[in-house]
């Protein structure tokens, strides 16, 4: 059987992080290793700016999850905001790049911005919010630093890992049908939760473009067209600027800010919120209340990340045959700092974005594609309005096109065997139907172990995953634990 690339190499290449250097390649390819892993400079040019198209949203997403007040009613400048995402999201991800050489962007989590929002700034002020991320951003460092973190992922089951990689497909599938108004929210009074379209049926403009930019990107990758996510998000935006000006549509047709150039193109960056973190002063909510907010921001930045660098990993062909890829710990050590510099920058918690499998999907495979990414997020400081043109319709195609392609992890699952079966099917379930990865992977640790111990096979998953076991069903358990502890 022919080994992939990552399988080749040695124990020692992957201590020294790649193959040892020749001088007849550039430099450029011997650092990111780009030949050793199959790619090709403007492959990972154009993964890195695919992926940025697919993530930029975020720039306008973040200030407005971060948008409302803390505990004394303030509330973060909205062009503050917008330059601590675009910083945050570029330096984490110019690291991953040139220290985790694996193409893997970051930018700030909606799962830990919503927890920051939701939880954690109703009940303090915003600099000390922010020093909560930078403390769970130190937790996670410390857990990759003692090895536990790498111990962790590589104690997931190869079954599990290939779960992960289709749920996450189906979540961001979801993501991108629900984004674009294709999947809309089930009447409240009715018997569906969810529907086709806001009220079960498709209407609008913004709708329809979806529809043409996916079928298009489909179409072009049928054909085998290089670059065509890519191709398909310019035209779909070229159309979305056409229809808005034509249709003379308004940014509520399209649920946000219409497909149009506003101003100048350049604007200028305001750092307002550079180093606005305090730590302390919490006595108000009570230390038992800090050590939940902290939990919480650890499951959600540790295991959201865990499941996106496997799913991403193994789709960018980087895993081995155990679902192990090489550089781990770098690449965790980074995401782990993520938290860090978010806080710092004023913008939550930085994670390994799933969009980053659209970058793969055009062909990245090295940290190269990360650098051009991060350099385009580190441009959007500037260019801003320029973001804002791409309507998030269009560039939800793009999720539901990357969700499609890692459906194709499922030919790698044995269902005859009810033991992994079951896991893989809660894990894959449970990640689109709650909007949670951490979820997913949750329901899918605890199943296994539970019917592995039905079978008489306890010792099979291994200590390790016996102790996540434990930590998911807490984490499952944590309102009823509240409420018993007395904690609010």
């Amino acid at each position: 059987m022919t080994q992939t690339p990552v399988e080749q190499r040695t124990a020692a290449d992957d201590a020294a992080g790649g193959p040892p250097a020749t001088t007849a390649r550039p430099w450029l390819d011997r650092y990111f290793h780009i030949s050793d892993r199959g790619s090709t400079v403007p492959r990972e040019v154009r993964g890195g700016v695919t992926t940025f198209m697919a993530m930029c949203y975020i720039l306008l997403l973040n200030p407005l999850l971060l948008s409302g007040p803390d505990a004394h009613g303030h509330r973060l400048g909205h062009a503050a905001l917008i330059t601590a995402t675009a910083l945050a999201a570029a330096v984490s991800t110019l690291l991953m790049g040139f220290v985790g050489k694996v193409p893997l962007a970051l930018a700030a989590g909606l799962s830990v911005a919503g927890v920051i929002s939701t939880q954690v700034a109703p009940n303090m002020t915003w600099p000390q919010a922010m020093g909560m991320c930078v403390i769970y951003g130190g937790v996670i460092v410390l857990l990759v630093v003692t090895g536990l973190r790498e111990i962790v992922m590589n104690a997931i089951p190869l079954a599990l890992k290939h779960g992960i990689t289709i749920g996450i497909g189906l979540f961001i599938a979801m993501i991108g049908l629900v984004n674009a108004g294709f999947v809309g929210k089930g009447d409240p009074h009715g018997s569906a939760p969810v529907t086709l379209g806001a009220d079960g049926r498709l209407a609008g403009w913004p709708v329809l473009l979806f529809c043409v930019t996916l079928l298009l990107i489909f179409m072009l990758q049928a054909r085998g067209v290089p670059g065509a996510i890519l191709i398909g998000i310019v035209t779909g935006t070229v159309l979305s600027v056409i229809a808005t000006a034509a249709g003379h549509l308004t940014a509520a047709d399209w649920g946000g800010s219409a497909p149009r150039l506003r101003g100048s193109a350049v604007s200028a960056p305001d750092f307002s919120l550079f180093g606005h973190v305090e730590f302390g002063g919490w006595g108000a909510i009570g230390g038992m209340t800090v050590g939940v907010i902290v939990f919480t921001l650890v499951l959600a930045g540790f295991f959201d990340a865990m499941a996106t660098i496997i799913g991403v990993g193994t789709e960018a062909g980087l895993a081995d045959g155990r679902g192990r890829m090489p550089g781990l710990s770098r690449a965790l050590f980074v995401d782990g700092a993520g938290g860090a510099i978010g806080g710092v920058a004023g913008a939550s918690g930085q994670t390994v974005f799933i969009e980053s499998a659209t970058g793969v999907g055009e062909g990245a495979r090295t940290g190269l594609s990360s650098v051009v990414t991060g350099l385009l997020f580190a441009l959007g400081l500037f260019l801003t309005p320029l973001a804002q043109i791409v309507p998030g319709q269009v560039a939800a195609a793009a999720l539901v096109v990357i969700g499609a392609m890692m459906m194709s992890n499922a030919r790698h699952v044995d269902w005859s065997d009810r033991a992994v079966a079951v896991p893989v099917f809660m894990t894959v379930a449970l990640m689109p139907f709650t909007y949670s990865i951490t979820a997913g992977v949750g329901a899918g640790v605890v199943s296994y172990t539970a019917i592995k111990a039905a079978q008489g096979r306890w010792r099979e998953p291994g200590v390790f995953l016996w102790i996540l076991t434990a930590v998911f069903t807490a984490y499952f358990a944590l309102h009823p634990i509240e409420g018993w502890l007395g904690v609010r």
